[in-house]
C-alpha cells in the first residue's frame, strides 16, 4: 500500500474513521476514495494512534469499511477570480446555477491562519445602507462588522437582503460582495438570488451556499469557502468587499453537531468545548488591509428569542454594531422590526458620525425610552391621565417609532408597493425634527411608512 493511503475502519453518520499505516495525515488535508475520486473528506481530529476522524464532504451511503482513500496533501482549494462574480457555488466551487462551468485557474486553500500583517484598524467612513433605523441607531462602518439579531421570521434575511440591495447597488464601480449561505433553506437562497437577479446587482455578487439539507461538515465549511473568495477580492482584486452571511448561529450549530459525532467533550452550556476558537477563526479573517477592505454583514439565529445563549454571545465580541429585532414589534406590524432601544453601535461616536448625528440619536433612544415607560401607564389608566408634558412625549415617540419603518425593494413583490432608499443625513434630520416638536401636530399613524417627512400632508 502507498505512504499517502489509508484504510476506512468506521461510518459512523457523517464521520469517516481511517486508519493511515504510513506517513500520517495533517488536520485539514483532504481525502477521496481510491475508486471513486468524486467521494471526499477532510481529517478534522485525531481519534487514536494512526488513526483519525474525517468530515465527510460527500454523501457516506457508498463508503464501507475496508475502502482505501488517498491523501492529497493539501486541503481544499477554492476557486477563485472575477469568474465567480454573478454565481451560486458550493464549498468545491462547483456551479449550483445551471450556467454552465465556472472558468478560472486561479485556487485558494479555505483555511488559513491569521497574520500579523493584516491591518483591522476601522477605516473611519460611514456606509449609507438608506434604511432609516440603521442608519441613525446603528450605522454601518466602512471595514467594520454589523450584526443583526433576531429568532425566527422576523425579519433578519428580509433586512440583510435589502442592505445588499441598497449598498451594492450604489457602490458598483468600486465595490462586490459575496454571500454565504451556511445553514439555512434553499428556499430562502433560490429568492434571494432571484431577488437579486431582478435588482441589477447579482452580476456584482458571488454566493456560496451550504444549505440546511447538507450535511453538518458542508455547512460548516461553506463559510470558509466564502471568506476566501471575499479575501482574494480584497487583496488581489484590491476591490472594497462586502460580505453578507446568513447565518451565523447556523455555522456554530453544525459545529457542535460535528463535535457531537467525534465524542468530544462539550462544555457547561452543551455547545462544543472550541466554540470561541471556531468563531475567532473566520471573524479575524474578515479585515481589512493595505490592499483592500471587508465590511461584513452577519444574521444571526437567535434560539427561543434568548440573546443569552451562548452560541449568540460568542459573536457578540467581533461586532461593531449590534441591530436587534423585537417579535412583539413584528407582531405590531412595525418593519423592519429593530428594537432601537436593544441596537447598539461602538462606532455611535461624535469623532466618528458627528456631533449632529450623535445628538440625534442619543435624543431620539431617550425619547423612545421614556414613551415606551409611560406606554405602560397609558394602557391602564389612559393617555388622558397623563400630565401635558409626559402626553407630549408619549406622541413624540409613538411618531419616532413610526417614522422609522420604511418600505424595502426586496419585499415590493409581496406588498406591491415600491422601495425607499433614504439618505442619511434627512434622515437625521427628519427625526430632529419629530424630537424638537415640528410635527406635534399631524396624527402619530401618518408617519407609518413613509419616507421623508416631506410626504407629510400638513408638513413643515
Amino acid at each position: 500500500m502507498a505512504k499517502n493511503t489509508g484504510t476506512v475502519v468506521s461510518v459512523r453518520g457523517q464521520i469517516i474513521e481511517v486508519e493511515f499505516g504510513g506517513v500520517m495525515p495533517v488536520t485539514r488535508d483532504l481525502l477521496t476514495l481510491k475508486r471513486d475520486p468524486t467521494l471526499r473528506m477532510e481529517v478534522y481530529s485525531s481519534s487514536k494512534n494512526n488513526t483519525f476522524f474525517c468530515l465527510a464532504l460527500s454523501p457516506t451511503h457508498e463508503i464501507i469499511r475496508g475502502d482505501v482513500v488517498v491523501n492529497t496533501g493539501s486541503p481544499i482549494m477554492f476557486p477563485v477570480g472575477s469568474a465567480l462574480l454573478g454565481r451560486v457555488v458550493d464549498i468545491f466551487g462547483l456551479p449550483h446555477d445551471s450556467k454552465g462551468e465556472i472558468k478560472t485557474r486561479d485556487k485558494m486553500p479555505i483555511h488559513k491562519e491569521v497574520g500579523f500583517s493584516a491591518r483591522s484598524e476601522r477605516q473611519g467612513k460611514m456606509i449609507e445602507t438608506g434604511i432609516k433605523v440603521v442608519d441613525l441607531f446603528a450605522p454601518m462602518l466602512s471595514g467594520g462588522k454589523m450584526g443583526l439579531f433576531g429568532g425566527a421570521g422576523v425579519g433578519k434575511t428580509m433586512l440583510l437582503s435589502e442592505i445588499l440591495h441598497n449598498v451594492v447597488g450604489r457602490r458598483r464601480k468600486e465595490a462586490v460582495s459575496v454571500f454565504a449561505g451556511v445553514g439555512e433553506r434553499a428556499r430562502e437562497g433560490l429568492d434571494l438570488y432571484q431577488a437579486l437577479g431582478q435588482s441589477g446587482v447579482l452580476d456584482m455578487t458571488s454566493l456560496v451556499f451550504g444549505p440546511m439539507g447538507a450535511n453538518p461538515a458542508v455547512r460548516f465549511l461553506s463559510c470558509y469557502a466564502a471568506v476566501t473568495l471575499a479575501e482574494y477580492f480584497r487583496d488581489v482584486s484590491q476591490k472594497e468587499v462586502l460580505f453578507f452571511i446568513d447565518n451565523v448561529f447556523r455555522f456554530a450549530q453544525a459545529g457542535n453537531e460535528l463535535s457531537v459525532l467525534t465524542d468530544s467533550i462539550p462544555s457547561e452550556d452543551g455547545y462544543q468545548a472550541t466554540l470561541e476558537s471556531q468563531m475567532a477563526s473566520f471573524h479575524e479573517r474578515l479585515v481589512s488591509s493595505d490592499s483592500g477592505v471587508i465590511t461584513s454583514v452577519e444574521a444571526i439565529y437567535v434560539p427561543a428569542d434568548d440573546l443569552l445563549d451562548h452560541g449568540v454571545q460568542s459573536i457578540f465580541p467581533y461586532l461593531d454594531s449590534q441591530v436587534v429585532m423585537s417579535r412583539n414589534i413584528y407582531q405590531e406590524g412595525l418593519l423592519p422590526a429593530v428594537d432601537i432601544l436593544a441596537s447598539t453601535s461602538s462606532v455611535l461616536i461624535p469623532s466618528v458620525v458627528g456631533e449632529a448625528h450623535y445628538d440625534v440619536a442619543l435624543r431620539g433612544k431617550q425619547l423612545l425610552k421614556d414613551s415606551m415607560n409611560l406606554q405602560r401607564i397609558v394602557s391602564l389608566v389612559g393617555e388622558s391621565e397623563l400630565s401635558p408634558e409626559d402626553q407630549t412625549t408619549f406622541r413624540r415617540g409613538r411618531k419616532l417609532r413610526n417614522f422609522m419603518t420604511q418600505r424595502f425593494f426586496v419585499a415590493e413583490g409581496q406588498r406591491i408597493e415600491q422601495g425607499v432608499f433614504m439618505p442619511m443625513p434627512v434622515t437625521i434630520d427628519d427625526a430632529k425634527g419629530i424630537i424638537e416638536g415640528r410635527f406635534d401636530h399631524i396624527p402619530e399613524e401618518n408617519f407609518l411608512y413613509i419616507g421623508s417627512v416631506k410626504e407629510l400632508k400638513g408638513g413643515t
